[in-house]
Protein backbone atom coordinates (compact mmCIF):
# COMPACT_ATOMS: atom_id res chain seq x y z
CA UNK A 1 0.00 0.00 0.00
CA UNK A 2 2.80 2.42 0.87
CA UNK A 3 4.52 1.70 -2.43
CA UNK A 4 1.32 2.36 -4.33
CA UNK A 5 0.78 5.57 -2.39
CA UNK A 6 4.32 6.74 -3.14
CA UNK A 7 3.90 5.89 -6.83
CA UNK A 8 0.70 7.95 -6.96
CA UNK A 9 2.61 10.93 -5.58
CA UNK A 10 5.17 10.74 -8.38
CA UNK A 11 2.81 10.98 -11.34
CA UNK A 12 -0.61 12.29 -12.24
CA UNK A 13 -1.03 9.62 -14.91
CA UNK A 14 -2.95 7.11 -12.81
CA UNK A 15 -4.15 4.19 -14.88
CA UNK A 16 -7.22 2.07 -14.20
CA UNK A 17 -5.23 -0.60 -12.37
CA UNK A 18 -4.36 1.93 -9.67
CA UNK A 19 -7.91 3.18 -9.09
CA UNK A 20 -8.74 0.63 -6.35
CA UNK A 21 -5.56 1.52 -4.44
CA UNK A 22 -6.19 5.25 -4.90
CA UNK A 23 -9.77 4.99 -3.64
CA UNK A 24 -8.73 2.74 -0.74
CA UNK A 25 -5.99 5.16 0.33
CA UNK A 26 -8.35 8.15 0.11
CA UNK A 27 -11.03 6.26 2.03
CA UNK A 28 -8.59 5.62 4.88
CA UNK A 29 -7.99 9.37 5.04
CA UNK A 30 -11.72 9.98 5.14
CA UNK A 31 -12.14 7.53 8.01
CA UNK A 32 -10.17 9.96 10.16
CA UNK A 33 -12.40 12.92 9.29
CA UNK A 34 -15.96 11.63 8.83
CA UNK A 35 -18.00 9.92 11.54
CA UNK A 36 -18.67 6.22 10.74
CA UNK A 37 -22.43 6.55 10.27
CA UNK A 38 -22.02 9.37 7.73
CA UNK A 39 -19.11 7.59 6.06
CA UNK A 40 -21.24 4.50 5.55
CA UNK A 41 -24.29 6.43 4.33
CA UNK A 42 -22.65 8.88 1.94
CA UNK A 43 -19.06 7.94 1.10
CA UNK A 44 -19.03 4.14 1.01
CA UNK A 45 -21.49 3.83 -1.94
CA UNK A 46 -19.32 6.05 -4.15
CA UNK A 47 -17.36 4.55 -7.02
CA UNK A 48 -14.22 5.96 -8.66
CA UNK A 49 -14.98 6.00 -12.39
CA UNK A 50 -12.06 7.97 -13.86
CA UNK A 51 -9.02 10.14 -13.20
CA UNK A 52 -7.36 12.64 -15.50
CA UNK A 53 -4.93 15.56 -15.32
CA UNK A 54 -6.86 18.74 -14.52
CA UNK A 55 -4.83 20.85 -16.92
CA UNK A 56 -4.54 24.62 -16.68
CA UNK A 57 -1.80 26.61 -15.01
CA UNK A 58 -2.25 24.97 -11.61
CA UNK A 59 -2.19 21.42 -12.93
CA UNK A 60 -3.46 18.84 -10.48
CA UNK A 61 -5.74 15.88 -10.89
CA UNK A 62 -9.43 15.55 -11.69
CA UNK A 63 -11.18 12.71 -9.83
CA UNK A 64 -14.58 11.55 -11.10
CA UNK A 65 -16.76 9.71 -8.59
CA UNK A 66 -20.22 8.24 -9.13
CA UNK A 67 -23.03 8.26 -6.55
CA UNK A 68 -26.00 5.87 -6.57
CA UNK A 69 -28.56 8.63 -7.34
CA UNK A 70 -28.92 12.36 -7.90
CA UNK A 71 -30.05 12.99 -4.33
CA UNK A 72 -26.86 11.46 -2.93
CA UNK A 73 -24.73 13.16 -5.57
CA UNK A 74 -26.09 16.62 -4.73
CA UNK A 75 -25.77 16.04 -0.99
CA UNK A 76 -22.14 14.99 -1.39
CA UNK A 77 -21.41 17.99 -3.64
CA UNK A 78 -22.86 20.30 -0.98
CA UNK A 79 -21.35 18.68 2.12
CA UNK A 80 -18.37 16.45 1.31
CA UNK A 81 -16.76 17.75 -1.90
CA UNK A 82 -14.01 19.70 -0.13
CA UNK A 83 -13.35 16.83 2.28
CA UNK A 84 -13.01 14.39 -0.62
CA UNK A 85 -10.67 16.75 -2.45
CA UNK A 86 -8.55 17.07 0.68
CA UNK A 87 -8.32 13.29 1.08
CA UNK A 88 -7.27 12.73 -2.54
CA UNK A 89 -4.78 15.60 -2.34
CA UNK A 90 -3.25 14.05 0.76
CA UNK A 91 -2.86 10.71 -1.02
CA UNK A 92 -1.56 11.99 -4.35
CA UNK A 93 0.48 14.92 -3.07
CA UNK A 94 -1.17 17.16 -5.67
CA UNK A 95 -4.21 19.42 -5.78
CA UNK A 96 -7.31 17.45 -6.72
CA UNK A 97 -10.69 18.45 -8.11
CA UNK A 98 -13.51 16.02 -7.35
CA UNK A 99 -16.60 15.75 -9.56
CA UNK A 100 -19.69 13.79 -8.55
CA UNK A 101 -21.92 12.19 -11.17
CA UNK A 102 -24.71 9.61 -10.97
CA UNK A 103 -24.28 5.94 -11.78
CA UNK A 104 -25.99 5.39 -15.11
CA UNK A 105 -27.87 2.29 -14.01
CA UNK A 106 -29.45 4.10 -11.04
CA UNK A 107 -30.41 7.38 -12.70
CA UNK A 108 -33.89 6.14 -13.57
CA UNK A 109 -34.56 5.17 -9.98
CA UNK A 110 -33.40 8.59 -8.76
CA UNK A 111 -35.55 10.37 -11.31
CA UNK A 112 -38.58 8.35 -10.27
CA UNK A 113 -37.96 9.20 -6.65
CA UNK A 114 -37.84 12.92 -7.46
CA UNK A 115 -40.98 12.82 -9.58
CA UNK A 116 -43.65 14.87 -7.78
CA UNK A 117 -46.31 12.58 -6.45
CA UNK A 118 -44.45 9.42 -7.43
CA UNK A 119 -46.37 6.86 -5.43
CA UNK A 120 -46.27 3.22 -6.44
CA UNK A 121 -47.14 0.98 -3.51
CA UNK A 122 -46.42 -2.58 -2.54
CA UNK A 123 -48.67 -4.53 -0.14
CA UNK A 124 -49.00 -2.88 3.29
CA UNK A 125 -46.31 -3.60 5.80
CA UNK A 126 -46.97 -5.93 8.69
CA UNK A 127 -47.95 -3.98 11.78
CA UNK A 128 -47.35 -5.32 15.27
CA UNK A 129 -50.29 -4.78 17.60
CA UNK A 130 -53.19 -4.22 15.23
CA UNK A 131 -54.51 -3.99 11.70
CA UNK A 132 -54.31 -1.08 9.33
CA UNK A 133 -56.62 1.86 9.76
CA UNK A 134 -56.47 4.99 7.69
CA UNK A 135 -58.41 7.18 10.16
CA UNK A 136 -57.41 7.87 13.73
CA UNK A 137 -61.11 7.88 14.66
CA UNK A 138 -61.08 4.11 14.18
CA UNK A 139 -58.41 3.58 16.85
CA UNK A 140 -59.42 0.88 19.28
CA UNK A 141 -59.64 1.60 23.00
CA UNK A 142 -58.57 -1.91 23.88
CA UNK A 143 -55.75 -4.34 23.17
CA UNK A 144 -52.08 -4.34 24.00
CA UNK A 145 -49.41 -1.73 23.47
CA UNK A 146 -48.17 -2.12 19.88
CA UNK A 147 -44.59 -2.77 18.99
CA UNK A 148 -42.57 -1.22 16.20
CA UNK A 149 -43.94 -1.27 12.68
CA UNK A 150 -42.05 -3.94 10.72
CA UNK A 151 -41.49 -3.83 6.98
CA UNK A 152 -40.43 -6.71 4.76
CA UNK A 153 -36.80 -5.85 5.54
CA UNK A 154 -35.06 -4.64 8.70
CA UNK A 155 -35.10 -0.88 9.19
CA UNK A 156 -31.74 0.80 8.57
CA UNK A 157 -29.54 1.19 11.62
CA UNK A 158 -29.90 4.97 11.53
CA UNK A 159 -33.69 4.78 11.87
CA UNK A 160 -34.89 5.35 15.43
CA UNK A 161 -38.55 4.80 16.31
CA UNK A 162 -38.08 4.38 20.05
CA UNK A 163 -40.58 6.17 22.28
CA UNK A 164 -39.08 6.97 25.68
CA UNK A 165 -41.55 6.08 28.43
CA UNK A 166 -39.76 8.40 30.87
CA UNK A 167 -41.13 11.48 29.13
CA UNK A 168 -44.76 12.05 30.14
CA UNK A 169 -47.08 14.98 30.71
CA UNK A 170 -47.05 14.17 34.42
CA UNK A 171 -43.33 14.91 34.82
CA UNK A 172 -43.28 17.91 32.48
CA UNK A 173 -42.94 21.04 34.61
CA UNK A 174 -45.42 23.64 33.37
CA UNK A 175 -44.76 27.36 33.68
CA UNK A 176 -45.72 30.57 31.93
CA UNK A 177 -43.04 29.98 29.28
CA UNK A 178 -44.41 26.62 28.09
CA UNK A 179 -48.03 26.57 29.24
CA UNK A 180 -49.54 27.07 25.79
CA UNK A 181 -47.32 24.45 24.14
CA UNK A 182 -48.10 21.97 26.91
CA UNK A 183 -51.86 22.54 26.65
CA UNK A 184 -51.72 22.15 22.86
CA UNK A 185 -49.80 18.88 23.16
CA UNK A 186 -52.31 17.51 25.69
CA UNK A 187 -55.24 18.47 23.43
CA UNK A 188 -53.65 16.71 20.46
CA UNK A 189 -52.96 13.55 22.46
CA UNK A 190 -56.56 13.43 23.67
CA UNK A 191 -58.04 13.60 20.17
CA UNK A 192 -55.34 12.90 17.59
CA UNK A 193 -56.26 14.05 14.11
CA UNK A 194 -59.35 15.93 15.29
CA UNK A 195 -57.95 19.37 16.07
CA UNK A 196 -54.65 21.23 15.79
CA UNK A 197 -53.41 19.15 12.88
CA UNK A 198 -50.57 19.68 12.34
CA UNK A 199 -49.17 20.82 15.66
CA UNK A 200 -45.92 22.75 15.21
CA UNK A 201 -43.76 23.22 18.33
CA UNK A 202 -40.69 25.44 18.26
CA UNK A 203 -38.07 26.72 20.68
CA UNK A 204 -34.30 27.00 21.09
CA UNK A 205 -32.60 23.69 22.01
CA UNK A 206 -33.04 22.19 25.46
CA UNK A 207 -36.42 23.64 26.45
CA UNK A 208 -38.64 20.56 26.26
CA UNK A 209 -39.82 20.04 22.67
CA UNK A 210 -38.61 16.44 22.56
CA UNK A 211 -40.15 15.78 25.99
CA UNK A 212 -43.54 16.93 24.69
CA UNK A 213 -43.28 14.81 21.54
CA UNK A 214 -42.60 11.68 23.59
CA UNK A 215 -45.34 12.67 26.07
CA UNK A 216 -47.86 12.87 23.23
CA UNK A 217 -46.79 9.44 22.00
CA UNK A 218 -46.99 7.89 25.47
CA UNK A 219 -50.40 9.40 26.18
CA UNK A 220 -51.85 8.26 22.86
CA UNK A 221 -50.56 4.72 23.39
CA UNK A 222 -51.91 4.61 26.95
CA UNK A 223 -55.32 5.93 25.85
CA UNK A 224 -55.53 3.94 22.59
CA UNK A 225 -53.31 0.84 22.88
CA UNK A 226 -53.80 -0.16 19.23
CA UNK A 227 -52.65 3.19 17.93
CA UNK A 228 -49.67 3.03 15.62
CA UNK A 229 -47.35 5.82 16.69
CA UNK A 230 -44.03 6.79 15.16
CA UNK A 231 -41.44 9.17 16.61
CA UNK A 232 -38.25 9.99 14.70
CA UNK A 233 -35.93 12.87 13.95
CA UNK A 234 -35.97 14.63 10.58
CA UNK A 235 -32.36 13.53 10.08
CA UNK A 236 -33.44 9.89 10.38
CA UNK A 237 -36.27 10.55 7.93
CA UNK A 238 -33.68 11.84 5.43
CA UNK A 239 -31.30 8.93 6.09
CA UNK A 240 -34.14 6.44 5.63
CA UNK A 241 -34.99 8.12 2.33
CA UNK A 242 -31.37 7.82 1.19
CA UNK A 243 -31.25 4.15 2.17
CA UNK A 244 -34.48 3.50 0.26
CA UNK A 245 -33.18 5.30 -2.83
CA UNK A 246 -29.90 3.40 -2.76
CA UNK A 247 -31.60 0.02 -2.39
CA UNK A 248 -34.50 0.80 -4.77
CA UNK A 249 -37.12 0.47 -2.03
CA UNK A 250 -39.05 3.70 -2.43
CA UNK A 251 -42.46 1.95 -2.47
CA UNK A 252 -41.72 0.51 0.99
CA UNK A 253 -40.53 3.91 2.20
CA UNK A 254 -43.71 5.63 1.05
CA UNK A 255 -45.89 2.85 2.40
CA UNK A 256 -44.18 3.08 5.78
CA UNK A 257 -44.74 6.78 6.33
CA UNK A 258 -47.99 7.36 4.46
CA UNK A 259 -50.00 4.26 5.35
CA UNK A 260 -48.54 2.65 8.47
CA UNK A 261 -49.09 5.18 11.28
CA UNK A 262 -51.96 6.93 13.00
CA UNK A 263 -49.72 9.49 14.68
CA UNK A 264 -46.33 10.60 13.41
CA UNK A 265 -44.01 12.90 15.38
CA UNK A 266 -40.91 14.36 13.72
CA UNK A 267 -38.24 16.19 15.73
CA UNK A 268 -36.03 18.98 14.30
CA UNK A 269 -38.01 19.29 11.08
CA UNK A 270 -35.79 22.21 9.98
CA UNK A 271 -33.24 19.57 8.96
CA UNK A 272 -35.15 18.81 5.73
CA UNK A 273 -34.93 22.43 4.53
CA UNK A 274 -33.03 22.75 1.27
CA UNK A 275 -33.09 19.01 0.58
CA UNK A 276 -35.28 18.76 -2.50
CA UNK A 277 -36.12 15.05 -2.46
CA UNK A 278 -36.70 15.03 1.30
CA UNK A 279 -39.05 17.99 1.11
CA UNK A 280 -40.83 16.37 -1.83
CA UNK A 281 -41.38 13.10 0.04
CA UNK A 282 -42.38 14.88 3.24
CA UNK A 283 -44.84 17.07 1.32
CA UNK A 284 -46.69 14.06 -0.11
CA UNK A 285 -46.46 12.20 3.20
CA UNK A 286 -47.99 15.19 4.97
CA UNK A 287 -50.83 15.40 2.43
CA UNK A 288 -51.60 11.68 2.74
CA UNK A 289 -51.69 11.79 6.54
CA UNK A 290 -53.66 15.03 6.75
CA UNK A 291 -56.25 13.90 4.18
CA UNK A 292 -56.96 10.75 6.20
CA UNK A 293 -57.19 12.73 9.45
CA UNK A 294 -54.11 11.23 11.02
CA UNK A 295 -52.12 13.37 13.44
CA UNK A 296 -48.86 15.12 12.51
CA UNK A 297 -46.69 16.79 15.14
CA UNK A 298 -43.36 18.40 14.27
CA UNK A 299 -40.80 20.39 16.22
CA UNK A 300 -38.23 22.94 15.14
CA UNK A 301 -35.74 25.38 16.60
CA UNK A 302 -37.56 28.27 14.91
CA UNK A 303 -41.05 29.11 13.51
CA UNK A 304 -41.94 28.05 9.95
CA UNK A 305 -41.39 31.52 8.47
CA UNK A 306 -37.81 31.58 9.74
CA UNK A 307 -36.70 28.18 8.43
CA UNK A 308 -34.30 29.10 5.64
CA UNK A 309 -34.47 27.12 2.42
CA UNK A 310 -37.86 25.57 3.20
CA UNK A 311 -40.19 25.31 0.20
CA UNK A 312 -43.20 27.60 0.44
CA UNK A 313 -45.69 24.78 -0.07
CA UNK A 314 -44.21 22.91 2.91
CA UNK A 315 -44.14 26.07 5.01
CA UNK A 316 -47.83 26.74 4.34
CA UNK A 317 -48.71 23.19 5.39
CA UNK A 318 -47.11 23.82 8.78
CA UNK A 319 -49.23 26.97 9.11
CA UNK A 320 -52.48 25.07 8.51
CA UNK A 321 -52.62 23.93 12.11
CA UNK A 322 -51.48 25.33 15.44
CA UNK A 323 -48.05 26.86 16.06
CA UNK A 324 -46.87 26.94 19.68
CA UNK A 325 -43.57 28.23 21.01
CA UNK A 326 -41.64 27.48 24.19
CA UNK A 327 -39.65 30.32 25.72
CA UNK A 328 -36.76 30.06 28.17
CA UNK A 329 -38.31 29.33 31.58
CA UNK A 330 -38.60 32.00 34.27
CA UNK A 331 -36.69 31.41 37.51
CA UNK A 332 -39.67 29.90 39.35
CA UNK A 333 -40.06 27.28 36.63
CA UNK A 334 -36.32 26.61 36.58
CA UNK A 335 -36.35 25.98 40.34
CA UNK A 336 -39.39 23.69 39.95
CA UNK A 337 -37.60 21.75 37.20
CA UNK A 338 -34.57 21.23 39.42
CA UNK A 339 -36.69 20.09 42.36
CA UNK A 340 -38.66 17.70 40.17
CA UNK A 341 -35.45 16.23 38.74
CA UNK A 342 -33.97 15.87 42.23
CA UNK A 343 -37.10 14.14 43.48
CA UNK A 344 -37.20 11.70 40.56
CA UNK A 345 -33.53 10.79 41.00
CA UNK A 346 -33.65 10.78 44.81
CA UNK A 347 -31.11 13.62 45.08
CA UNK A 348 -30.96 15.81 48.19
CA UNK A 349 -31.11 19.38 46.92
CA UNK A 350 -31.23 22.29 49.41
CA UNK A 351 -33.35 25.30 48.46
CA UNK A 352 -30.39 27.68 48.38
CA UNK A 353 -28.57 25.43 45.87
CA UNK A 354 -31.59 25.16 43.57
CA UNK A 355 -31.99 28.94 43.66
CA UNK A 356 -28.28 29.44 42.95
CA UNK A 357 -28.31 27.09 39.95
CA UNK A 358 -31.55 28.51 38.56
CA UNK A 359 -30.17 32.04 38.87
CA UNK A 360 -27.18 31.33 36.64
CA UNK A 361 -28.46 28.81 34.11
CA UNK A 362 -31.33 30.55 32.39
CA UNK A 363 -31.83 29.38 28.84
CA UNK A 364 -31.45 25.60 28.68
CA UNK A 365 -33.33 23.05 30.75
CA UNK A 366 -31.07 20.22 29.61
CA UNK A 367 -28.02 22.08 30.89
CA UNK A 368 -29.82 22.85 34.13
CA UNK A 369 -30.45 19.16 34.76
CA UNK A 370 -26.92 18.29 33.61
CA UNK A 371 -25.24 20.44 36.25
CA UNK A 372 -27.43 18.85 38.92
CA UNK A 373 -26.19 15.41 37.83
CA UNK A 374 -22.58 16.65 37.96
CA UNK A 375 -23.16 18.02 41.44
CA UNK A 376 -24.67 14.74 42.60
CA UNK A 377 -21.68 12.84 41.19
CA UNK A 378 -19.31 15.11 43.10
CA UNK A 379 -21.29 14.61 46.33
CA UNK A 380 -21.32 10.84 45.82
CA UNK A 381 -17.56 10.68 45.26
CA UNK A 382 -16.71 12.81 48.30
CA UNK A 383 -19.37 11.37 50.60
CA UNK A 384 -20.63 14.88 51.40
CA UNK A 385 -24.08 16.37 51.04
CA UNK A 386 -24.75 18.90 48.32
CA UNK A 387 -24.24 22.42 49.66
CA UNK A 388 -24.09 25.95 48.30
CA UNK A 389 -20.32 26.03 48.84
CA UNK A 390 -19.92 22.77 46.92
CA UNK A 391 -22.11 24.09 44.10
CA UNK A 392 -20.07 27.29 43.81
CA UNK A 393 -16.76 25.43 43.90
CA UNK A 394 -17.78 22.65 41.53
CA UNK A 395 -19.39 24.90 38.96
CA UNK A 396 -17.25 28.03 39.13
CA UNK A 397 -15.58 27.20 35.79
CA UNK A 398 -18.79 26.00 34.17
CA UNK A 399 -20.98 28.99 35.02
CA UNK A 400 -20.02 32.35 33.48
CA UNK A 401 -20.12 35.55 35.47
CA UNK A 402 -23.44 37.28 34.93
CA UNK A 403 -21.65 40.42 33.72
CA UNK A 404 -19.36 38.57 31.31
CA UNK A 405 -19.47 39.72 27.69
CA UNK A 406 -18.74 37.06 25.11
CA UNK A 407 -17.77 37.91 21.55
CA UNK A 408 -17.08 35.75 18.53
CA UNK A 409 -13.42 36.71 18.67
CA UNK A 410 -13.01 35.99 22.39
CA UNK A 411 -14.64 32.57 22.04
CA UNK A 412 -12.58 31.60 19.00
CA UNK A 413 -9.39 32.79 20.68
CA UNK A 414 -10.13 30.86 23.87
CA UNK A 415 -10.93 27.65 21.97
CA UNK A 416 -7.82 27.98 19.79
CA UNK A 417 -5.63 28.65 22.83
CA UNK A 418 -6.97 25.66 24.76
CA UNK A 419 -6.41 23.25 21.86
CA UNK A 420 -3.09 24.83 20.77
CA UNK A 421 -4.48 25.83 17.38
CA UNK A 422 -4.65 28.99 15.34
CA UNK A 423 -8.00 30.73 14.95
CA UNK A 424 -7.60 30.24 11.20
CA UNK A 425 -7.52 26.47 11.77
CA UNK A 426 -11.07 26.66 13.14
CA UNK A 427 -12.17 28.30 9.90
CA UNK A 428 -10.40 25.80 7.64
CA UNK A 429 -12.10 23.05 5.64
CA UNK A 430 -10.29 20.17 7.32
CA UNK A 431 -12.45 17.57 9.06
CA UNK A 432 -9.67 16.02 11.12
CA UNK A 433 -10.98 15.43 14.65
CA UNK A 434 -8.15 17.50 16.13
CA UNK A 435 -9.73 20.52 14.42
CA UNK A 436 -13.36 19.46 13.92
CA UNK A 437 -14.04 18.95 17.64
CA UNK A 438 -12.62 22.36 18.70
CA UNK A 439 -14.56 23.96 15.84
CA UNK A 440 -17.82 22.38 17.06
CA UNK A 441 -17.10 23.50 20.63
CA UNK A 442 -16.58 27.05 19.34
CA UNK A 443 -19.89 26.83 17.46
CA UNK A 444 -21.65 25.61 20.60
CA UNK A 445 -20.22 28.38 22.80
CA UNK A 446 -21.04 31.07 20.21
CA UNK A 447 -24.62 29.82 20.02
CA UNK A 448 -24.87 29.66 23.80
CA UNK A 449 -23.37 32.99 24.77
CA UNK A 450 -23.77 35.38 21.83
CA UNK A 451 -27.41 34.73 20.91
CA UNK A 452 -26.53 34.47 17.21
CA UNK A 453 -28.50 32.24 14.84
CA UNK A 454 -27.06 29.20 13.10
CA UNK A 455 -26.73 31.00 9.77
CA UNK A 456 -24.92 33.93 11.36
CA UNK A 457 -22.49 31.61 13.14
CA UNK A 458 -21.96 29.79 9.85
CA UNK A 459 -20.59 32.98 8.30
CA UNK A 460 -17.66 32.88 10.75
CA UNK A 461 -16.74 29.30 9.77
CA UNK A 462 -17.72 29.16 6.11
CA UNK A 463 -20.40 26.55 6.89
CA UNK A 464 -24.13 26.32 6.23
CA UNK A 465 -26.68 26.46 9.05
CA UNK A 466 -27.30 22.69 9.09
CA UNK A 467 -23.61 22.06 9.78
CA UNK A 468 -23.72 24.54 12.68
CA UNK A 469 -26.90 22.94 14.01
CA UNK A 470 -25.33 19.49 13.86
CA UNK A 471 -22.16 20.68 15.62
CA UNK A 472 -24.06 22.47 18.41
CA UNK A 473 -26.38 19.52 19.02
CA UNK A 474 -23.46 17.08 19.05
CA UNK A 475 -21.54 19.02 21.71
CA UNK A 476 -24.70 19.52 23.75
CA UNK A 477 -25.29 15.75 23.79
CA UNK A 478 -21.67 14.84 24.51
CA UNK A 479 -21.46 17.28 27.42
CA UNK A 480 -23.79 14.91 29.24
CA UNK A 481 -21.78 11.76 28.56
CA UNK A 482 -18.15 12.68 27.78
CA UNK A 483 -16.10 13.85 30.74
CA UNK A 484 -13.20 14.96 28.51
CA UNK A 485 -15.36 17.29 26.45
CA UNK A 486 -17.11 18.60 29.56
CA UNK A 487 -13.75 19.47 31.15
CA UNK A 488 -12.52 21.11 27.93
CA UNK A 489 -15.62 23.33 27.74
CA UNK A 490 -15.26 24.30 31.40
CA UNK A 491 -11.61 25.25 30.92
CA UNK A 492 -12.42 27.30 27.84
CA UNK A 493 -15.16 29.13 29.73
CA UNK A 494 -12.63 29.80 32.46
CA UNK A 495 -10.23 31.25 29.85
CA UNK A 496 -12.97 33.60 28.73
Amino acid sequence: MLCEKARMRTSLNIDTRQWPELWQAAYKQLEQEVVPSKLQTWIQPLELVSTEPAGGLSGGLKINLAAPNEFSAQWIRDNYKKILEGAFSQVTGSSCEVQISVKEQDSAVSAAADEPGGNSYEPPVEVAGGGHSGDSSNLSQGGTRPGVVHSSRPAPSSYEGHIDSRYTFENFVVGASNQFAHASAVAVSEQPGKQYNPLFLYSPPGLGKTHLLHAIANHVIAKMPNARVCYLSAENFVNDLIDSLQHKRMPQFRNRYRDSYDVILIDDIQFIAGKKSSEEEFFHTFNALHASKRQIVVSSDRPPKEIEGLEERVRTRFEWGLIADISPPEIETRIAILKAKAERDDIYLPDDVSTFLASYIKSNVRELEGVLISLQAQASLTGAEISLEMAKHQLKTAIPEESAVFTVESIQNAVAKHFHLKVQDLKSVTRARTVALPRQIAMYLMRKYTGMGYKEIGHYFGKDHTTILHGCNKIERELETDQTIREAVEKIQNLL
